[in-house]
């Protein structure tokens, strides 16, 4: 008896140091970082145990730190923060087949409940009940190990890095959108923002085989960047509405024949109707930023020229095809990668204020 009593204590303890050992990064409150233990929940038969190797910082994740709000996704308790990973699974369920400790895998940090008429058609990106990474209330993954369910980790070959696998989650933001927008060999493409998301979908849409790429911000830096990444054209532009009919003639004039689908990867009255203004009749306009909750735009004589505006929101199986370019170097993501943090309190500050800071920084990454 004593014997097993011992083992069961061994085993407390065991279990109470693997969660000391646990460590993640909670928003506490507005620009309140603090790394703190994070217990996670018990490993089910379908999950997998990450350990955390690679997280970029997305602009969410700074809408969230600077206002602990993003869009109507308010920060009510402490929450662990970050969503674009990649690991090394550590610890299986006893019923999964399709990975094994020591696989480096790429995590899709939704869960959706499967069972909701969108789930069932296979539109699981707009599952109410959606359960998604350091998006309120559901904890996220800047920790060193996270439990999530085996469907949702990747496995990455080896010829992609950790690094470029959490690259596949603002990857798939691009990919999704080039696949709602129909992008192929015969899309000429107006991108509206060459900030980490315009630069993505710059990419994706060379990807999905788009000949000609305009792009167009108010930074010259982020124009650079954005013309060494392989932009056909690059066109600088003002804050300013009433440059509207200029700037589309410009644009227009850049591409030098029509342009079938634009991108709005800001989402302000001035980007979006820019991009319905520069659209041709019978092309599409896909909003991808979402600055605003409520637009100004001359929706009217774009539906008369039948063009068609959609949304996108995150991604849905994307994964496979991300990996996929990333593989046959048909997307490389590395460049876009500018800052390297570690996980420690000091840098994880230091992050997140240069993420906030925009300037020079595109996508920065944590090495966990």
């Amino acid at each position: 008896m004593a014997h097993g009593g011992g083992g069961g204590a061994d085993l407390m303890a065991c279990k109470q140091e693997e969660d000391v050992e646990n460590k993640a990064a909670w928003l506490l409150g507005i620009k309140t970082l603090k790394i703190q233990p994070y217990h996670l929940p018990p490993l089910g038969p379908l999950d997998v145990k990450v350990r955390i190797k690679a997280l970029g910082i997305c602009g969410s994740d700074v809408h969230h730190f600077k206002t602990m709000r993003c869009a109507s996704f308010v920060v009510k308790k402490p929450m662990v923060i970050g969503h674009e990973c990649a690991g090394i699974i550590e610890e299986v369920g006893s019923e999964v087949k399709s990975l094994a400790v020591g696989d480096r895998v790429a995590l899709e940090p939704g869960i959706s409940c499967r069972r909701c008429n969108l789930c069932k058609q296979g539109r699981y990106n707009l599952c109410p009940e959606m359960k998604f990474f350091g998006s309120p209330p559901t904890n996220g993954s800047l920790a060193n190990k996270v439990v999530h369910p085996a469907n949702l980790c990747f496995k990455l070959p080896d010829n992609v890095s950790l690094e470029e696998g959490a690259m596949c989650e603002p990857l798939s933001v691009g990919v999704h959108a080039c696949r709602r927008a129909q992008i192929g060999p015969e899309t000429n493409v107006l991108i509206m923002g060459a900030g980490p998301i315009g630069l993505i979908t710059l990419l994706a849409s060379r990807a999905f085989g788009a000949p000609r790429v305009v792009i167009v911000d108010v930074d010259d830096r982020r124009l650079s960047i954005a013309k060494n990444l392989g932009a056909d054209e690059i066109i600088h532009v003002s804050t300013n509405i009433q440059d509207v009919d200029e700037e589309v003639i410009k644009i227009q004039n850049a591409m030098g024949s029509g342009i079938d689908v634009s991108f709005d990867c800001v989402g302000y009255n001035k980007t979006m109707t820019t991009a319905l203004n520069a659209t041709q009749s019978g092309g599409k306009v896909c909003l991808i930023g979402l600055a605003l909750t409520e637009m100004t735009v001359p929706l009217t004589p774009s539906a008369a020229r039948e063009v068609d505006v959609i949304g996108i929101f995150r991604y849905r199986n994307t994964w496979p095809l991300c990996i996929e370019f990333l593989k046959t170097g048909k997307i490389d993501v590395k460049p876009l990668i500018t800052h390297r943090f570690r996980f420690s309190q000091e840098e994880v500050e230091q992050a997140f204020e240069t993420s906030a800071g925009g300037g020079s920084a595109i996508k920065v990454m944590f090495s966990l």
